[in-house]
């Protein structure tokens, strides 16, 4: 009973450290879209912040610089999606597509230009990275039944950045729900046209939304590169920016219920890495491909059969172009 209670806390620890990005892109596109811009780019935004990041954190050994640098990156990217999307009413699909082109083939250019490892960054130190770090009193309960377990395993011993993500969660929801930006975010994700006639600028709303985008990106691919592992290896991001996007569709658009979708294939993803090379009872070992597709499966048939019809915001991937 110990055991499975201790293999349960873990897997659910490991379930944090894989939902962090997530969580974080997740909450990016849901402030892009609300306010009416298509953000598929996610995933290029969150890789080139994980190469950035990485590449500071070795040239510099401060994972702040890193940090900063990561947020740089993807806050630049927002603005050149932006750009062409809300300045110039490009096709917002096209856009976030071509970043993530870009993206893909740029980081392993640099990287191999820049480090001669075949696209990767010097693997980091400890001193370099975003380390786990013990809450207070975690030490003194490690010893208590349950509790201890929970707070020690569970609660404590994340870098930083975790916590972050999990905090955005409710700050999101805050700003969307609770101030005067996030009630007009919203109004210009669903009729910009009487924003414009309120006398609210709607590109300035919109650019506004994917600067957030970019912060929250930045973060996850700094996250995934000095936080979670300790270097930056090529498409290291592996479709998470896509998953993201995903969960905040499943999600209806809102944070509570994408940040539930986000830990659901938080967890698949945790119990698929340790299904790896154990044997299942009358079927045997499972192949190694078959584990790794399976989260992506189960995330998509669970969340399409339970979340039910998720309805965009009406002026979603539409251009506002101010009559004259």
């Amino acid at each position: 009973m110990e055991d499975a209670f201790i293999f349960a806390v873990l897997t659910l620890n490991a379930t944090v450290r894989v939902a962090t990005p997530l969580i974080l892109c997740s909450m990016a596109g849901l402030f892009s879209e609300r306010s009416g811009v298509i953000d598929i780019s996610l995933e290029g935004k969150m890789l080139g912040a994980a190469f950035i990041a990485a590449s500071v954190a070795a040239a510099t050994g401060s994972p702040w610089l890193a940090l900063a640098a990561g947020i740089a990156t993807a806050v630049f990217l927002a603005l050149l999606h932006g750009f062409a999307c809300i300045t110039h009413h490009g096709n917002q699909v096209v856009s976030g597509v071509a970043l993530n082109i870009l993206m893909s083939g740029l980081t392993v250019v640099l990287g191999i230009a820049w480090f001669h490892r075949g696209g990767q960054t010097p693997s980091l130190e400890s001193s370099e990275r975003f380390m786990p770090i013990s809450l207070p009193l975690a030490d003194v309960l490690a010893d208590v039944p349950v509790l201890g377990t929970l707070y020690g395993r569970l609660i404590s011993g994340h870098n930083l950045l975790v916590y972050v993500a999990f905090l955005a969660v409710p700050l999101a929801w805050w700003v969307l729900y609770r101030t005067r930006f996030g009630l007009r975010l919203r109004a210009v994700g669903e009729n910009p046209k009487a924003v414009d006639t309120a006398g609210i600028s709607v590109a300035w709303l919109r650019y506004r939304a994917v600067l957030i985008c970019g912060l929250l990106t930045g973060i996850a691919g700094t996250y995934l590169s000095i936080a979670n592992n300790a270097a930056f290896v090529r498409d290291m991001t592996a479709g998470q920016g896509y998953i993201a996007l995903a969960a905040l569709i499943f999600g209806k658009w809102r944070p509570w219920t994408a940040f539930g979708a986000c830990l659901l294939f938080g967890l698949l993803n945790a119990v698929a890495i340790r299904l790896q090379g154990v044997p299942i009872p009358g079927i045997g070992e499972v192949p190694v491909v078959f584990i790794q597709a399976l989260p992506y499966v189960l995330t998509v048939v669970l969340l399409a059969g339970f979340i039910g019809k998720a309805v965009a915001p009406k002026a979603i991937g539409e251009p506002y172009m101010k009559e004259s």
